[in-house]
């Protein structure tokens, strides 16, 4: 007997969690699976709308402005401007991020001392803003390598940033491994455990502070990596600020991303309350039907489990999250076999140029107004499939910085469309 469902969504990441939310709000019995945990870990935790245009124009100051002009195979233009917009208030309800006051791009720092725009972030970043005119500090670790403060601060100023910038680097207190993971310094500042300091037990936030404290100088604000805790990343940031007399944020970082960690999180926290069931771990194998997907089936301790529903949602990626695949005989979408254009010499898939315009950069499906994937011909593949989020062909996220906003946008798209034509 096959686990049913009304929808099934085949995704765990930000398109999949966007989808399966929608449909649930919209009263749908949604189930989701994911063979893989989410790529938010491995993200910045930062929400891209559309940073510059696929010409390179930018960055944008208005995403929304610009979106009508791009091209009309743009995910953004299938869904239309309106949609784009319900589906970041949905975000907005159930993150808590900063930036939906406003439909102005953000700039902020990085850990590489460039400046990014960016359309939602976490509250922890807030006060990092690179348009607030408050001198800032940036403090490093000296374990953490990825994140050298002095040099975030030479790049910020040499890009003329509004503020005096400085960075400092510090051993953190406690006797923590010089190849402590970020989850480590976390755990240790959320629980406030004491660390060892001069042959005394101080409490970790307060050893932070009292280390930082010196360097402050003129500062008005104190940026981190991303390191201030994952249960209670504001009470962190309150104490240490009240302990320094500055506020403090925290500047996004790379792999593993705990601000990634955190909005992964409060996703699944949302999709639990909806009502939706999930599971993780477990990839999809292979589906039955033609021209209608009557059910698919997922591989479980060697089994082969069938899962039925009456609309299906496909959402696992693209080339980076293997929902694209590639090799020497073409391009493929390996779990409903859609068809990914491409061109049959491998050797048009990207530009000589390393910095060109590389065509496999908008490998993906396409679809019809509705998102359901459309074959070589031009006909709709299954009438009860969509696709959502980089699965998706006819845009370059990582050029666009349009990423995270599309997968939100086609997910929210995917699940309401879906949800509609169950009730």
């Amino acid at each position: 007997m096959a686990i049913e469902s009304e929808i099934l969504v085949v995704g765990g990441g930000l398109a999949g969690l966007s989808s399966a939310l929608a449909a649930a709000r919209d009263g749908a019995d949604v189930r989701l699976v994911s063979y893989k945990q989410s790529t938010l870990r491995q993200a910045s935790g930062l929400v891209d709308l559309l940073g510059y245009t696929p010409d390179g124009e930018g960055p944008l100051t208005d995403p929304y402005a610009a979106m009508p002009d791009l091209p009309a195979s743009h995910p953004y233009r299938t869904v239309g401007v309106e949609t784009v917009r319900e589906a970041m208030a949905m975000f907005d309800e159930v993150s808590g991020y900063e930036g939906g006051h406003t439909d102005t791009n953000a700039l902020l720092p990085t850990h590489g001392g460039t400046i990014k725009p960016t359309a939602r972030y976490p509250r922890g970043a807030a006060a990092g803003l690179a348009s607030d005119d408050r001198d800032t500090l940036f403090v490093g670790i000296e374990s953490m390598t990825d994140f050298d403060a002095p040099h975030v601060a030479d790049h910020l100023d040499a890009a003329g940033v509004p503020f005096d910038v400085r960075g400092e680097t510090i051993r953190f207190p406690g006797d923590l491994r010089a190849d402590a993971k970020v989850t480590r310094y976390a755990k240790l500042l959320d629980t406030n455990g004491e660390v060892a300091v001069r042959g005394r037990k101080v409490p970790a936030r307060e050893a932070l502070a009292q280390r930082v404290n010196p360097l402050v100088e003129d500062a008005e604000r104190v940026g981190f990596p991303a390191i201030l805790g994952d249960d209670n990343p504001g009470a962190i940031r309150d104490a240490l600020g009240d302990q320094m007399g500055v506020d403090v944020f925290e500047v996004p970082m790379g792999p593993p991303s705990l601000p990634g960690l955190r909005l992964e999180d409060k996703l699944f926290e949302a999709l639990d309350e909806s009502g939706a069931s999930f599971e993780t771990g477990n990839p999809i194998v292979d589906f039955d039907g033609e021209g209608h997907v009557e059910r698919v089936f997922m591989e479980k301790n060697g089994a082969r489990i069938p899962l039925s529903a009456d609309q299906y949602v496909l959402a696992t990626g693209g080339l980076v999250g293997k929902g694209v695949e590639s090799d020497r005989d073409g391009v493929s979408e390996p779990v409903f076999d859609c068809h990914v254009p491409h061109s049959d010499d491998r050797y048009d898939w990207f530009d000589t140029d390393v910095f060109g315009d590389h065509p496999f950069a908008g490998f993906g499906v396409e679809t019809d107004d509705d998102l359901r994937p459309l074959s070589a011909d031009g006909d709709v593949e299954f009438d009860n499939l969509r696709a959502a989020g980089s699965v998706l062909g006819g845009y370059d996220f990582a050029a666009e910085k349009s990423g995270s906003g599309v997968s939100i946008a086609t997910g929210y798209a995917a699940g309401t469309s879906a949800a509609a034509e169950v009730r």
